[in-house]
């Protein structure tokens, strides 16, 4: 399968998880049948400038941002970091995270939500 780019599906979530401005999502892959397996969402985000996507946690799931381009801080679990081009973030396991966008230019991120595996 090929997906060109332009033809994904597309929300936008105003005040994300509480955060602020709002959220483009692009689903890469669509959770609907696409992804089979313990992936939930392969997506990439777009957060504009002043941007935000509120504190939130993952239960029995762990999420995955590797950023394209921009620059942003990550609120990972109580830890908070500058983040920008090529770096890539992992929230573990019941554990949570938020996201602003910091510069001036929007904040590019893949992101993928990974559930648990039965033990």
């Amino acid at each position: 399968m090929i997906r060109k780019n332009g033809e994904y599906r597309t929300e936008l979530r105003p005040e994300m998880r509480g955060g602020t401005g709002t959220v483009k999502i692009e689903h890469l892959l669509d959770e609907a049948g696409e992804l089979r397996g313990l992936n939930r969402l392969f997506a990439r985000l777009t957060l504009e400038p002043g941007t935000s996507i509120g504190f939130h946690e993952h239960v029995g799931e762990a999420e995955v941002f590797v950023v394209v381009s921009g620059t942003g801080e990550i609120d990972d679990n109580g830890v908070k970091g500058s983040v920008a081009a090529g770096d890539t973030i992992l929230t573990g396991f019941g554990a949570g995270h938020g996201v602003t966008c910091t510069g001036n230019e929007p904040l590019v991120m893949l992101a993928v939500i990974t559930q648990e595996a039965a033990r």
